[in-house]
């Protein structure tokens, strides 16, 4: 887990391994940079913290972890705290203090210093034009943009740039590269194994170390391609019809391969168990590109799953790799006979909040295959799994899967 180190008199905070190197009794610890933050401490310029992966605990209670995953879906660019509520099932007020007491900021405040830290990478990864980098990043104006950059890095856009080191800006050959951040170790392999597994054929294609797939943005095609970076990151190259919002594209890139939560605890309690060990050190739980796609993966054929996709997808043509189409969505699909249709009309209605209690035309394994996908710690597909591995039931799983105990 990366805690933060602030220091109460210079107003900086720092991740760790910083040179710097303050008198023990001036320095707090915080496990976000955005609570850092909203203490009013900004941003070391020498470590930047911006870099490393601002991943929430796993030992966040369930229904904070899910508010942080609708946030990261941009839910706020446009709605407030209480659209987030009510989406778990909350108040606008109950939520705020769940998120106080837990994360030690607001939504609001968690939101606006992931926006922050993405355009600031975005300043230094890329040549984006200042103002694309304030839509791409999700901030709903220039003004809005100027303000926060300010108040978490001291300086206005056009100087953090000017401010960047000679190896920071990506070689870009077609598309926009970005450095995915992860918290070491991360392993990629495993990761790459997973994915394999389950690709949608026309849609996602794994060749080597590298992992393709088609999405779409409002209707208009897309390609992500993402393979191994450095010791602490992920390369991800996006060709995409526009950058305004690509923060949630990159988010969204960051779940499916599960660098956005932080399994210290896990580890550290799955690790004792004798059916699990050794525990392959770096495994994560693969998340989900889109909530129908992941329940039509699980819950339907495969064959019926690439009949799906050559009917109702959006074609993509001239790519490369046997990439031929996008994933058809929800929307397209809620007057299909069956347990398509059925999936559809759920995702329409946002029933995938809560997969476990939510699809009761769906049998138990089916699922908690969708809830592991969709990032719910605690789901177990395979039957006979034990007690002793609540709540993290989802990692268990995946470990047992890569042994091949659990296919």
């Amino acid at each position: 887990m990366t805690t933060y180190s602030a220091v109460r008199t210079t107003g900086i905070y720092c991740r760790p391994g910083c040179g710097a190197k303050p008198l023990a009794e001036n320095v707090r610890t915080f496990e976000l940079a955005a609570a850092a933050e909203a203490e009013g401490y900004r941003a070391c310029l020498r470590c930047r913290p911006y870099r490393v992966a601002g991943t929430v605990a796993d030992d966040a209670p369930e229904l904070v972890c899910r508010a942080v995953r609708i946030i990261l879906d941009g839910t706020l660019d446009a709605g407030d705290e209480s659209t987030v509520a009510s989406r778990v099932g909350l108040s606008a007020r109950h939520l705020r203090r769940l998120f106080h007491d837990h994360l030690g900021v607001t939504p609001d405040q968690f939101a606006r210093s992931r926006r922050a830290h993405f355009a600031r990478r975005l300043l230094d990864d890329s040549d984006l034009p200042i103002a694309d980098v304030a839509f791409a990043s999700g901030f709903g104006s220039l003004r809005q943009f100027n303000r926060a950059m300010r108040e978490v890095f001291r300086y206005a856009p056009g100087e953090l740039r000017d401010r960047r080191r000679r190896g920071d800006r990506l070689t870009a050959d077609g598309g926009l590269p970005l450095r995915l951040p992860f918290t070491a170790p991360y392993d990629w392999n495993a990761t790459l194994t997973l994915l394999a597994d389950r690709a949608v054929p026309g849609v996602e294609s794994v060749e080597g170390d590298v992992y393709r797939r088609t999405i779409t943005l409002d209707g208009a095609p897309g390609l992500l391609e993402i393979g191994p970076g450095g010791p602490d990151h992920l390369l991800l190259r996006t060709h995409l019809p526009y950058w305004e919002g690509v923060i949630h594209v990159v988010e969204r890139a960051a779940r499916l391969l599960g660098l956005d939560i932080d399994h210290t605890a896990a580890v550290a309690h799955l690790s004792h168990d004798d059916t699990l060990r050794p525990l392959r050190p770096g495994v994560r739980v693969p998340g989900a590109w889109g909530p129908f796609e992941t329940a039509a993966q699980a819950a339907v054929d495969p064959e019926r799953v690439g009949d799906l996709v050559r009917a109702h997808g959006t074609p993509v043509p001239g790519l490369p790799h046997g990439l031929t189409h996008a994933f058809p969505s929800a929307e397209a699909l809620t007057d299909e006979p069956g347990t398509v249709g059925e999936l559809a009309r759920a995702v329409v209605a946002g029933a995938l909040d809560d997969p476990l209690s939510s699809l009761p035309f769906l049998d138990h394994a089916t699922r908690h295959r969708i809830a592991l996908r969709l990032g719910f710690r605690d789901a177990s597909p395979l039957p006979d799994t034990p007690d002793a591995w609540r709540p993290w039931r989802s990692l268990a799983t995946v470990h047992l899967l890569l042994s091949g105990a659990g296919r």
